[in-house]
C-alpha cells in the first residue's frame, strides 16, 4: 500500500508539473495537431493545439515505477525489485508510444492528417507486440508460473481453452496471434476514442482503476496464500507490482488530463493512444483476464463496433451511412450534443462497464467459494 501511494502520487505530480513545460516546448517548436477537414467542424478551432501529450503520460510513468522501487529499497534492502510481469508491459506500453510517436511526428513535420502508412504502422506494432508475446511466456518464477500463459482467460486461465493442445511450439504460435489480435483490438479501440478532449484518458483512467483493484485481489488470494479462501486462487505471476503500475498509469493520467480536458492545452495524440491501449492489452494477458476485456473496456468495443459497422454498410449499399459519422461520439456531436456532454455521458457508459466488469471478476470468485 505504501508503494502504491508513493508511486501513484509521483505519477499525478509528475504528470500535471510535466505536461505544461511539455506544451511550452511544442508551442516553440510550433508542433501543433492537423484537424481533418471532414470532420465535425467545431474541431477545426483545434488546429495548432500542442499534440504528442502522451510522451508525459509514458515518461510520468517510467520515472515513478522506477522511482517507486528505488525508495522501497532504500526503506527496505529486502524488498521484491521491479517484476518481469511489469517490465514487460512497460516494455509493451513504450514501444507502442514510439510507434505512435513516430505517427504523430510525421504528421506535425508534414502538416497532414496521415502520418506512417498502413502498412509500416502495421509491422512496426506487429514487431512490438510479437517482441512482448515472446516475453511473456518466458521468465518463471520458483513456482513455474511464467508472466503469460497458453490458455485463454476469463477471470483466470480457463483450462480446456488451452492453445498448446498440440505442442508446446505450435501453443506458443498460437499465443503470439492470440496476443497481437488483442494487442491490435486494444490499441485501435483507444485510437479510436481518442477523438473528443479528455475523452479517452478519462475513460482509460476508470480501467487502469479496474486493474489496480484486481491485480490486490489476485495478491491477497494467490494459489498457495495464507489468506486464501475458497478454491478461487488465482494463479497470475506478479499481481501486486502490476497493481501498482496500473495505479501509476492511472495516476498519470489524471495528472494529464487537468491539460487534456475541454478546452484541451494539448492531445495525447497517437503516441498516448497507442501507448495506453498496449498497457491495456499488456494488463488483460498477465493478469489472466483476457475475454473480460470485452467487457472492462466496453466503450473501447462500442466505439470500434461503430466504424466497423458504418464502414461494412457504406461498403455493403454503395455509400450509405448508419450513423452521421463514425467513430461513435462524432455521431453525437453531429446530432447537436455538446463535446463536453458527449465526454461526459460516455464517461458514465465507460464506467458502468468497468463495474459491471468488476462484478463479473467478483461474482466468479464468490460462486468457487
Amino acid at each position: 500500500m505504501i508503494a502504491l501511494l508513493i508511486g501513484s502520487g509521483l505519477a499525478l505530480l509528475l504528470a500535471l508539473a510535466g505536461t505544461p513545460l511539455f506544451i511550452r516546448l511544442l508551442v516553440h517548436k510550433s508542433y501543433g495537431q492537423f484537424i481533418r477537414d471532414d470532420g465535425p467542424t467545431s474541431h477545426h478551432t483545434k488546429r495548432g493545439t500542442p499534440t504528442m501529450g502522451g510522451t508525459v503520460v509514458v515518461a510520468a510513468v517510467l520515472l515513478s515505477y522506477g522511482l517507486t522501487h528505488l525508495v522501497m529499497w532504500m526503506m527496505n534492502p529486502d524488498s521484491a525489485g521491479p517484476s518481469a510481469s511489469a517490465l514487460i508491459l512497460l516494455f509493451l506500453m513504450v514501444g507502442m508510444g514510439l510507434v505512435g510517436f513516430l505517427d504523430d511526428f510525421i504528421k506535425i513535420s508534414r502538416q497532414r492528417s496521415l502520418g506512417l502508412n498502413a502498412k509500416a504502422k502495421l509491422i512496426l506494432q506487429a514487431a512490438v507486440g510479437i517482441g512482448f508475446a515472446i516475453l511473456a511466456l518466458n521468465f518463471p518464477n520458483s513456482a513455474g508460473v511464467t508472466p503469460a500463459s497458453t490458455k485463454i482467460s476469463l477471470v483466470r486461465d480457463v483450462p480446456w481453452l488451452d492453445l498448446a493442445f498440440a505442442g508446446t511450439v505450435v501453443g506458443a504460435i498460437l499465443f503470439v496471434l492470440w496476443s497481437n489480435l488483442i494487442v491490435t483490438a486494444a490499441t485501435n479501440g483507444v485510437n479510436l476514442t481518442d477523438g473528443l478532449d479528455g475523452l479517452a484518458a478519462g475513460a482509460s483512467i476508470m480501467v487502469f482503476g479496474a486493474y489496480t483493484l484486481m491485480g490486490f485481489w489476485q495478491s491477497n488470494q494467490a494459489c498457495g496464500s495464507p489468506r486464501q479462501a475458497g478454491s478461487g486462487c488465482y494463479s497470475v505471476r506478479d499481481p501486486l507490482d502490476l497493481a501498482l503500475l496500473a495505479a501509476i498509469i492511472s495516476a498519470a493520467l489524471v495528472g494529464f488530463l487537468w491539460w487534456n480536458t475541454s478546452p484541451a492545452k494539448i492531445f495525447m495524440g497517437d503516441t498516448g493512444s497507442l501507448a495506453i491501449g498496449g498497457a491495456i492489452a499488456g494488463f488483460a494477458i498477465l493478469s489472466r483476464t483476457e475475454l473480460l476485456l470485452g467487457v472492462i473496456g466496453g466503450l473501447f468495443v462500442l466505439i470500434t463496433l461503430s466504424v466497423i459497422i458504418q464502414v461494412g454498410y457504406f461498403k455493403a449499399t454503395g455509400g450509405k451511412r448508419v450513423f452521421k459519422m463514425a467513430p461513435l461520439q462524432h455521431h453525437f456531436e453531429l446530432q447537436g450534443w455538446a463535446e463536453v456532454t458527449v465526454v461526459v455521458r460516455f464517461w458514465i457508459l465507460g464506467g458502468l462497464f468497468v463495474a459491471v466488469g468488476l462484478g463479473v471478476f467478483y461474482a466468479e470468485w464468490v460462486v468457487l467459494l
